[in-house]
């Protein structure tokens, strides 16, 4: 009998095994990340995530045990040793696959993959797919079917197929069978301690890639996904209530009686240019690279230049809802997808339109991917022009028309638009694959970073040739052009993490002959999100922004200098002279800009984050 029954453990040492080659994989496929690591570092996290991998081992043990439970105690019932090499199979499937797509997933977002994966494909199935487009698919094909084949080999060797019922009296079965389970269970839940196993038993180390090498994937996956589909609560409850609001209200209670006034008008036409992840690293006036963006750098010299602000998301699902509600990213959450909550934010085209404004959203793709005509129509947007606007004659990517096709439509649009407007101009071309309808600027040399600063010196010329046609309408001197990015990215440099603040940082720039002479060409260096560009202009415009509370005059010289991010399941808070990163997983600091600097003001940087991110999402919840 204990023969038999030593079968489930060669089954369960077996996973753990084939956890381990994953583990091994996604480190090999990281290595570049893990240069900075020693050998013993990197070993630690097989011993720092065996825990969890126990744990999903115990998860893919249940359906076979009920089955040895069921052939055991029927004994009628002969369920042949084949279903287990299928289940084996599908186990050995899912799992490489998982891998190989957590590669994408890992180098793009920074997080392993997670319910927001699947989320983003429901939605949007070709415009997921076409994210992917950078990708190296066939390396990734390769080593998922490399895993199988692997995977199939050793199960061949270790897992024993050809188990047989021991034979036992009924009692003996019985006491057997809910020993199993018993243990199985807690092997699940990772032990007997009062609360089970979570991500951060496998966080051990200030480097955070050997943090997400030990976590175990597929645990991963199957957390986040019961995390997003249980009933609703706020896992980002750090502080009592009365403090948390105590400290958000203390960033935002400092501001001056009145703002600094850079506008000749209180009615400008606006025509916001959301620019597809234009990250810092593309300008030249932000530390970037030279030549990815000349015509902005000339833009700079004759606009108002917020060089110092930050995007509050990495997504653009989370870059509108910032920019048009002035309400930062909710983590693991997009508010945008769920139409109930989003209608009952404020928009800026609802307060313009309030005023007589005509308003009208430019997107050269699907507007209903995430709900982005629903977000629009919900907050008076009298017009949406997407994909469906053109006609076959105009050239298409996965993500619609190019940007010179788009930033036309709107120039014609606009000519016959009645003043005052507000448009808000969403481009698309700098988004993965990175493919154009011209030859590549930078050389093409299956260098994805060059593809990427191909894409972004496109853009840069589309708008410079817009606006130089729109100088020529009688509509451009009473205009306002408010160019911005949605959200940051990991390229051209390949350098910034997930929770580093470079992959945040993004310009904003106020363009057009409605600046007064005396500003154009300056720069305006406070700390700010994207999230102030609504009551920044709100207030150019003579108009109140209370309603919109999570966001800052930033042309107010008392408002304070900060700004907020976050990813999947982190944050960042930036204050000058202390910036700090939290992953809520492993519950702990992350990163922290000046290490050195008294303790009490890393804590104090720390419970600001904190109190942020708990009053953003309980606000969500609220809505």
């Amino acid at each position: 009998m204990l023969r038999n029954l030593f079968s489930f453990f060669r089954f369960f040492v077996f996973w753990l095994i084939f956890f381990a080659i994953t583990r091994a994989t996604f480190e090999l496929y990281f290595l570049p990340k893990l240069n900075q690591a020693g050998l013993g570092e990197i070993l630690q996290t097989f011993f720092w995530g065996l825990r969890l991998d126990i744990s999903a081992t115990a998860y893919i043990c249940i359906i076979p045990t009920l089955v040895f439970a069921v052939n055991w105690f029927i004994p009628k019932v002969q369920i042949k040793p084949i279903w287990l090499k299928i289940y084996v199979w599908f186990c050995l499937f899912c799992i490489s696959l998982n891998t190989v797509l957590n590669f994408n997933i890992f180098r793009e977002w920074g997080t392993k993959v997670s319910f927001r994966v699947f989320t983003s494909f429901y939605h949007a199935p070709s415009e997921a797919i076409a994210s992917s487009g950078s990708s190296p698919v066939g390396n990734c094909i390769f080593i998922g079917l490399g895993l199988m084949v692997l995977g199939g080999i050793l199960a061949h060797f270790i897992i024993n197929y050809k188990f047989k019922k021991p034979d036992a009296r009924p009692s003996l079965k019985l006491s057997l069978t809910t020993l199993l389970f018993f243990i199985n269970i807690i092997l699940m839940r990772g032990g007997l301690q009062a609360k089970p196993v979570s991500e951060s038993s496998a966080y051990f180390s200030e480097k955070q890639i050997l943090n997400q090498s030990a976590l175990n994937t597929e645990w991963n996956l199957f957390n986040n996904v019961y995390e997003n589909l249980r009933k609703p609560y706020n896992p980002y409850e750090y502080l009592p209530a009365t403090d948390a609001t105590a400290l958000v209200n203390d960033l935002y209670g400092a501001k001056a009686d009145s703002t600094t006034k850079v506008l000749t008008t209180n009615r400008p036409n606006v025509v916001i240019i959301q620019m597809e992840s234009y990250t810092a690293d593309l300008i030249e006036s932000l530390g970037g690279d030279k030549g990815v963006a000349p015509n902005f750098e000339k833009l700079i010299k004759n606009g108002l230049f917020f060089n110092n602000i930050y995007a509050t998301g990495d997504r653009t699902d989370k870059g509108i809802v910032a920019l048009m509600s002035g309400f930062p990213s909710q983590a693991i959450r997009t508010i945008i997808a769920d139409t109930a909550k989003h209608k009952r934010l404020p928009a800026l085209s609802s307060a313009l339109k309030g005023i007589g404004y005509q308003t009208a959203y430019f997107y050269g793709g699907k507007s209903n991917y995430m709900n982005f005509d629903k977000y629009m129509t919900s907050h008076q947007v009298d017009h949406i022009i997407d994909e469906a606007a053109f006609d076959n004659t105009h050239v298409k990517t996965q993500w619609g028309v190019y940007d010179d096709d788009l930033l036309s439509r709107n120039l014609k649009y606009a000519t016959n638009q009645k003043q005052p407007f507000f448009n808000y101009v969403q481009t698309s071309s700098n988004h993965e694959p990175f493919v154009l309808p011209v030859k590549y600027h930078f050389p093409d040399n299956g260098d994805v970073s060059n593809k990427f600063r191909s894409t972004a010196y496109f853009t840069d010329s589309c708008i410079n040739a817009y606006l130089e046609q729109a100088k020529k309408q009688s509509w451009y001197k009473n205009t306002l052009f408010i160019l911005v990015a949605d959200h940051g990215h990991r390229l051209p440099r390949n350098t910034a993490e997930a929770y580093d603040p470079a992959k945040y940082h993004i310009p904003l720039l106020f363009f057009g002959d409605v600046i007064k002479p005396e500003f154009r060409g300056k720069k305006i260096n406070k700390l700010g999100s994207q999230t102030d560009v609504t009551a920044t202009l709100l207030a150019q415009l003579g108009l109140r922004y209370d309603e919109f509370k999570w966001s800052k005059d930033l042309l107010n010289p008392g408002t304070r200098d900060f700004a907020f991010f976050d990813w999947d399941n982190g944050f960042g808070f930036m204050q000058p002279g202390q910036n700090v990163s939290y992953d809520n997983s492993g519950r702990t600091l992350i990163y922290n800009s000046s290490p050195d600097e008294d303790k009490k003001a890393t804590d104090k940087a720390l419970a600001y984050g904190e109190a942020y991110l708990q009053g953003v999402f309980t606000e969500y919840m609220r809505y």
